[in-house]
This record gives C-alpha cells, structure tokens and sequence, in this order.
C-alpha cells in the first residue's frame, strides 16, 4: 500500500471507532448456533434423539439442489482464514500482533467472530441432517482453503432461506434468514467505509472501484475444489442460477450499486 493510501487509512482510525464498530454487536447479544440445534446438554438422550428424527424429518422434502447450494454457502463462510488473512496483508489495516488495539485490527477479529458462528451452524445442521457425504465436504473445504480465494454472500443467503421455508423446514430458514441479516449488517459497514474513503481519496477510491470491475467481481468460493471436480464453481453457478439462489441478474444489481 502506498504511503499516502496508508496515511488515509491511519488518519480514519478515530472515524472507525465511531461509526464502524457499533455495527459490531456484543458477544452477549449475538446469536449462538445452539439456538437454532438440537442441544444434548439441554435435554435427555432421548428427547435430542428426537429431535435429530424431527430434523431429519423436515429436511427430507428438500431437493438435493437445495443441499448442494447450502454446502457451498457453507464451505464459503468456513473458510474464514483465507479472508482474514487477506485482511491482514495490508498496511495500515493489518492486526501487526494478532490482539492489536488499532480500530480496523479490532473490526477484523470481531467481524471474523461473528461470521464464524455462521459455518459452525450450517455445518452443524447438514451433519445432523445425514443428507450429505460429511468426508468429501471436508476434504472439499480444505482444498478451498488451500487454493486461496479472492474477493454477494447476503443474497445468497436470503434466497436460499426462501427456498427451504416454501419446500417444508422452516428452523432452516430461519437459520439462513438469521445469517443473511449478519450479513447485510456487515455490509453496511463496508458501505459506510467505502464512502467514507470516496469522500476523503476519491482519485485512489474510484481508481480502485474501476480495477475491481474490471477484473470482475466474483464469489468468495470461485476457487472451489474437491481435488476431482475441475468444473465444480461451474457446476455450482449453474445449479444457483437456476435455482435463483443468485443470478446475473443480481450480479448486475451489484454492478450498477458500485456505478
């Protein structure tokens, strides 16, 4: 980064403070994936036996489609590393000691703890749901990660929670509903950093903006891999799109929001 780029981002520390950290909620106040699962420690073995069977239950009615974009929502937000690490390769914006007090350090980790609750929870229920092979998401997670990945997860989200309530699980739209909102509250604060930085550095901003769109803007799992599958994202996209889970339409949606 540019030693004037990092002085802008420097000179914004007392700004992010004030207008970027109350999108953070309180651990407290969070959401936790137990809410929303089966809990052992909460009942008898029999009543969590039971309530595994009602799960089971619900999502027998779902398409394996359904199943297919919901794993990959899922290997998105598991691989939170690769996005804090992007995070942390930039001047002025990077955590120097993993517990550093600087503001956009402090936005990192916290906005890292909440959306890790989101994998722990669509993991948790696919498990549980026993209507997908656990071994081969696993190891397609962690070829994900290794392969790296570059920078519309709200939509998705949302979609995907309409599509499970209409098909008979409603605790799974809700789950989904649940995300997406911690999403677009995410997603705000990016928004609101961004025009910040427009009205500070338009030069730097719009020029970065213009190599974003240039270099188009794809979903954080483009990268996606089983180790087998060459076409998977391809796959994937094709299966989303048709489901309306995300299309180009919303592609283009996002496309006009930067123009």
């Amino acid at each position: 980064m540019p030693p004037k780029t990092m002085e802008v981002f420097k000179s914004l520390e007392s700004w992010v403070f004030e207008n970027i950290l109350p999108f953070l909620k309180p651990v407290e106040k969070c959401w936790q994936p137990n809410e929303f699962l089966p809990n052992p420690s909460q009942v008898s073995n029999g009543e969590f036996m039971e309530e595994v069977r009602a799960l089971r239950q619900r999502v027998l009615g779902l398409p394996d489609e359904y199943f297919v974009i919901l794993v990959g929502n899922m290997i998105t937000e598991d691989a939170l590393p690769t996005y804090q690490t992007m995070f942390n390769r930039w001047d002025g914006v990077r955590d120097e000691t993993g517990s550093s007090p600087c503001p956009w350090a402090i936005w990192t980790r916290a906005w890292t703890a909440e959306e890790n609750r989101h994998g722990d929870l669509l993991r948790t229920y696919i498990y549980l749901s026993g209507r997908v092979d656990m071994m081969m998401i696993e190891k397609t997670l962690q070829y994900t990660i290794r392969a790296g990945m570059s920078e519309q997860h709200f939509c998705a989200h949302g979609n995907i929670a309409r599509l499970v309530k209409e098909a008979g699980d409603p605790v799974l739209a809700r789950i989904c509903g649940t995300i997406a909102a911690d999403e677009k509250r995410h997603e705000n604060a990016y928004i609101k950093i961004v025009e910040k930085l427009l009205e500070v550095d338009p030069n730097t901003t719009m020029l970065a903006i213009a190599h974003m769109i240039k270099n188009r803007i794809v979903m954080p799992m483009h990268l996606m891999s089983d180790g087998q599958d060459s076409n998977m994202y391809d796959n994937f996209s094709a299966i989303s799109e048709r489901l309306g889970v995300y299309t180009a339409c919303d592609y283009a949606e996002i496309l006009e929001f930067f123009l």
